[in-house]
């Protein structure tokens, strides 16, 4: 009887042991580092909060750097895991990569209604702007300093612009969309990569003007009006939404990536993290922050592009 209570109790202990160990080796931990676009941001920070209550030993740090400023500064010397991108990388941009030895991988998290913002008093824009009198006030060639140099309808007012920095997604987006030429923009604008600067000053002034990501818009709608944008002179002028862009009613919709190292997929946690990241890229955790969720076949398409069935 004693010999059987003991075979019991090491049996019983073993499995313990064996458990333990299980646990132990299902436990992530590490570091992983994100920086890049102030876009993407808002959905990395919210992916870093929710997997952090899964595995709170992983640590997600989240730098807003513009998409550029983290890919040059960041991802290419490879002080960054992940690079957050409102845009897609550059030609040149991915052969500095290739130069330092990094893969990036593209993932699409999610679609935005890139947002041009003027203050709640300015309702002259009410009925909209084309992207001809957005490239009239936002070019470089001789750019008009006052509201009615662009439209005799529109005040005898100076303009306060506000927009993104030249290392951002954003700045580059619009430059090509809007402007046609790549890095083609007026200088003598209040240039950040804050995004929060952009409300606090459009808010203080009913003659300013700026533009950022949609989910910056949803967020302070009660403080700020979203411009409805005609991409023609002839069309009608459509409102930024989740639905607009989804449809691609909106003129200004984009898409909105992640771009991982293939050498930091290699890390266990790393991985995990992409593949919740992408999984939760198809959820309502997008539409929350103010973006259009990725479908579930650009879902598979992520997971099969970092090698998960």
């Amino acid at each position: 009887m004693a010999t059987r209570i003991g075979l019991t109790a090491v049996l019983a202990l073993s499995l313990v042991v064996v458990g333990c160990g299980d646990e132990q080796e299902d436990q992530l931990s590490g570091e992983i580092k994100i920086a890049g676009s102030s876009t993407v941001y808002p959905i990395s920070m919210a992916m870093a909060e929710e997997f952090s209550k899964l595995h709170p030993d992983v640590k997600v740090s989240v730098s807003s750097t513009g998409t550029g400023g983290g890919f040059k500064n960041f991802f290419i010397p490879g002080k960054s895991d992940i690079n957050d991108a409102s845009r897609g990388i550059k030609d040149s941009e991915l052969a500095k990569c290739r130069e330092n030895g990094i893969e990036p991988i593209e993932l699409k998290v999610g679609i935005d209604a890139l947002s041009m913002v003027c203050n709640k008093n300015a309702d002259w824009v009410d009925d909209g702007m084309t992207f001809e009198q957005l490239k009239r006030i936002w070019g470089p060639d001789n750019p008009p300093q006052k509201w009615n140099q662009v439209d005799p309808a529109w005040p005898d007012a100076a303009f306060e612009l506000y927009g993104p920095a030249a290392t951002s997604g954003t700045f580059d987006y619009f430059t090509e969309v809007v402007i046609g030429e790549e890095d083609a923009h007026r200088s003598d604008y209040q240039k950040t990569e804050h995004d929060n600067v952009i409300v606090q000053g459009i808010q203080g002034n009913p003659h300013a003007l700026g533009y950022f990501g949609f989910a910056y818009y949803v967020k302070n709608k009660d403080r700020l009006n979203a411009v409805a944008i005609a991409k023609e002179p002839g069309d009608d002028p459509v409102k930024p939404s989740l639905e607009h862009a989804q449809s691609g009613a909106y003129p200004l919709s984009r898409p909105l990536y992640i771009y991982v190292s293939s050498k930091a997929l290699e890390k266990p946690h790393v991985k995990a993290f992409v593949e919740f990241y992408i999984r939760k890229a198809a959820t309502e955790l997008v539409s929350d922050v103010g973006y259009v969720p990725i479908t579930d076949e650009q879902m598979k398409k992520n997971l099969a592009a970092i090698g998960v069935e």
